[in-house]
């Protein structure tokens, strides 16, 4: 046991090192000393910016703190296990294990080493072939994002959507703010295939479906994309809702157009036109600093992954339903017949399982 507790403490020395925490804890300090100045306060944005980067530092420092700290609780409490304690033996076991995990995930996240990677993320969703039904597979796809931020930790809010026609949407993007997201979710990018007992066909058939889901980092203050006044066409108009008491009376949905490009984003969600904008403008960074990406390095699957068209034989999972339960990446060839559990969320699988793919071909 004592061994293994050694192991441990050399391979988080290692990880310690990767991760740069004395350098995280220099810069925690400085951070905090920059916060308490209030003039930091009469600019939002800065003091945004700051404040994120000041979690992901703390993070980084407690994390380790907390890794350290058991460690040397279970080698202290060893020699009792020796002498026959199995309550204590049992509690050393459990904290290893925790332990083991932990410098487990963040062993993977190592595997996170591009540029972006750390951001937030951008996600969205497009129905394909399949009418109303891949338009309810969207709502589902949306659901099960949502819930894998919830057991993240990520805060989610929907930046825009489009209902569909008396089913789920036909598009929706959702910012999903966190560390690692964009790393994490670029392996979600591509074309996603459902089939299914349709709840909407009268004869009970069984019907395919297909939804794309984009995904895009956040890009903060340190990445300027230049924006010229002239390039960019701005119509406002009246945004969808419930109608009712809910319905929106002001013009406070965005269009954005980027007229070199023909880009084009739209925000509709906040009641604030101004808001709308501004979250317009971040996804329309997001896309030009992909395109530019994709200009200089001349690889379409550097972020933004290849362009396909949202139907058969170009899906990078299927999500099979009946007549059998199955959950299959295309990519990786990892399933799982755990249907509803996916559903729920549970994705980190098919994540690990195409990250640790990518980068074992980048080593080859």
């Amino acid at each position: 046991m004592l061994d293994r507790i050694r192991n441990l403490q050399t391979k988080l020395a290692e990880l310690s090192l990767s991760f740069k925490v004395d350098a995280a804890r220099r810069e925690l300090e400085e951070l905090d000393h920059q916060s308490s100045n209030p003039d930091l306060w009469s600019d939002p944005e800065k003091a945004r910016t700051l404040q994120k980067r000041r979690s992901e530092c703390q993070g980084i420092v407690q994390t380790f703190a907390e890794l350290e700290s058991d460690l040397k609780d279970a080698e202290e409490f060893v020699p009792l296990a020796e002498q026959g304690d199995s309550e204590v033996t049992t509690e050393i076991e459990s904290k290893l294990s925790k332990v083991q995990k932990t410098m487990g995930d963040l062993e993977f996240r190592q595997m996170l080493s591009g540029e972006l990677d750390h951001s937030s993320a951008i996600l969205s969703i497009n129905s394909g072939a399949g009418g109303t039904e891949s338009q309810d597979w969207v709502a589902m796809l949306l659901r099960m994002y949502l819930r894998w931020a919830e057991k993240k930790g990520y805060a989610t809010s929907v930046m825009d959507s489009l209902a569909g026609d008396g089913a789920g949407y036909k598009s929706v993007t959702i910012s999903i703010e966190g560390e690692y997201a964009y790393g994490y979710l670029k392996a979600e990018k591509g074309i996603h295939r459902l089939v299914r007992i349709s709840p909407f066909d009268s004869a009970a058939r069984r019907h395919t479906s297909f939804a794309s889901v984009a995904a895009l980092p956040e890009l903060d203050d340190t990445i300027e994309i230049d924006i010229k006044d002239e390039d960019l066409r701005i119509d406002t108009y009246r945004s969808g809702g419930a109608g009712g008491q809910h319905v929106n009376k002001t013009d406070s949905a965005v269009r954005l157009t980027h007229i070199p490009t023909g880009l084009v984003v739209a925000c509709q969600n906040e009641r604030s036109q101004h808001k709308n904008k501004a979250s317009a403008m971040k996804v329309l960074k997001s896309r030009l600093y992909e395109l530019e990406l994709e200009k200089q390095k001349k690889e379409k699957e550097n972020i933004a992954g290849e362009k396909k068209e949202i139907g058969f034989g170009s899906q990078i999972r299927s999500y099979t339903l009946q007549p059998y339960q199955l959950i299959k990446d295309h990519r990786t060839d990892i399933e799982t017949s755990n249907v509803q559990g996916v559903l729920d969320g549970q994705i980190d699988e098919f994540i690990r399982g195409y990250l640790l793919q990518k980068v074992t071909a980048a080593q080859a």
